[in-house]
């Protein structure tokens, strides 16, 4: 093992680089517009709407205790359960759903470092309740859904994505987080990209909890191929890019 090069490749997880540059040098105070919170939708796309969430309040009676106690990874999943459009509202929500608007701001169900809320959510669809087999993507903003790209064979590219690990393909959906680090470069520059890392985190525990509460089962996802996942969401893999990914499957 190469201990010199280990060093160097930890670097970014340290604070230290607050120290080495200056973080008020950033385009939020060079009056640069501040970058949108939410991917606009393209012209012809198709959105669905999901259950709002005010209805979502008695989608579980599990104590929140319990499902901490209970959260654990779960690998194996009923590849024909339909997972219901109320149970997929609910875990969109809570893992990147909006609190409350006031003015500009947008307040999420996760924290985010400086409120910069970097992700974008996308959604490997397989088996769901009035939705065809695809990619979509999620709108917090709107709490709806657009469609990116219908997948025949969807399960298959999902597992080749994730490097053989078939049990991906095999639950009702899968959460593909994709990154666009300028949201929060544009506040912290080149000290940003170690709170992108934690925002995932904040997610996908939020996913971990969401899911236990109504009877589901996940699993994070870190080890994946780059270009087939980023393509799959169709995105550049430049300015955006997948950095986690996430089954859910009863």
């Amino acid at each position: 093992m190469d201990k010199e090069r280990l060093s160097k490749h930890r670097y970014f997880l340290k604070t230290t680089i607050r120290e080495q540059i200056d973080i008020t040098d950033n385009d939020k105070n060079n009056g640069i517009s501040e970058p949108e919170v939410q991917k606009p939708i393209e012209e012809n796309q198709l959105t669905f709407d999901l259950v709002p969430v005010e209805e979502l309040d008695e989608i579980s009676d599990m104590a929140l205790v319990d499902a901490i106690k209970d959260r654990v990874t779960r690998r194996k999943y009923d590849p024909n359960h339909s997972m219901s459009l109320k149970e997929l509202s609910w875990l969109l929500w809570s893992t990147q759903g909006v609190r409350k608007i006031a003015g500009t701001t947008v307040f999420r169900t996760v924290p985010s470092a400086g409120n910069r809320h970097p992700f974008e959510t996308y959604i490997a669809i397989f088996n769901v309740e009035g939705l065809e087999q695809g990619i979509y993507r999620y709108l917090p903003i709107d709490h709806k859904l657009v469609l990116v790209k219908k997948h025949v064979d969807l399960r298959e590219m999902v597992n080749e994505a994730t490097k053989g690990q078939m049990f991906v393909g095999g639950g009702s959906v899968a959460f593909i987080w994709a990154a666009i680090p300028y949201r929060t470069e544009w506040r912290y520059t080149l000290a940003a990209h170690k709170s992108i890392l934690l925002d995932a985190g904040h997610i996908c525990q939020n996913l971990y909890l969401a899911s236990e509460a109504i009877g589901y089962g996940t699993c994070a996802i870190g080890n994946y191929h780059q270009e087939l996942a980023d393509n799959l969401v169709d995105i550049d893999g430049i300015d955006e890019f997948v950095v986690y990914i996430a089954p859910v499957g009863k």
